[in-house]
């Protein structure tokens, strides 16, 4: 009688359902831990917003903060900087405003506010790319909530 070389259909199986298993177990924590990265990769981009306005104030006083995230970005020629087009952040942040263009899973939006100088928020793509929303204005302190709605200058501050 032959030895057969090979492995039997139980044996197989029993590797399948292994592997499925730690599937089963990793999975959700890989996407707890984008979550957490895209959350992270928003608080860098409202600070870098921050530093850009306080920039664009101190190089443009007669405009003052500007209302527009597109103004503080790369205009058609970074070699001459205007109030239109400062170069002062990537055109990745700049254009994202919108759900459609997200930079990490989050889009901002800018607003110029008379008692605060400006206001910006971080809002997340959908519930697969971030759950915190974010808020910073003209103080440069960075807030957030987490029950899904629009954080706000009354919203717990960062630590």
């Amino acid at each position: 009688m032959q030895k057969q070389k090979g492995f039997s259909l139980i044996e197989l199986l029993i590797v399948v359902a292994i592997i499925l298993i730690i599937a089963a177990i990793a999975i959700p924590n890989l996407l707890r831990s984008r979550i957490a990265a895209n959350e992270s990769s928003a608080v860098g981009s409202i600070r870098t917003i921050n530093t850009a306005e306080n920039s664009y104030n101190s190089t443009y006083p007669t405009v003052g903060f500007t209302g527009t995230i597109a103004n503080l970005g790369p205009g058609a020629d970074c070699t001459a900087p205007t109030s239109a087009g400062a170069c002062l952040i990537d055109g990745t942040l700049a254009g994202a405003t919108a759900a459609a263009t997200l930079k990490s899973g989050y889009y901002f939006t800018l607003a110029a506010s008379t008692s605060v100088g400006y206001t910006v928020l971080g809002i997340p793509g959908g519930s697969a790319y971030g759950i915190k929303h974010f808020y910073s204005d003209g103080t440069g302190v960075i807030r957030y909530t987490t029950d899904g709605s629009a954080a706000s200058g009354t919203s717990a501050a960062i630590q």
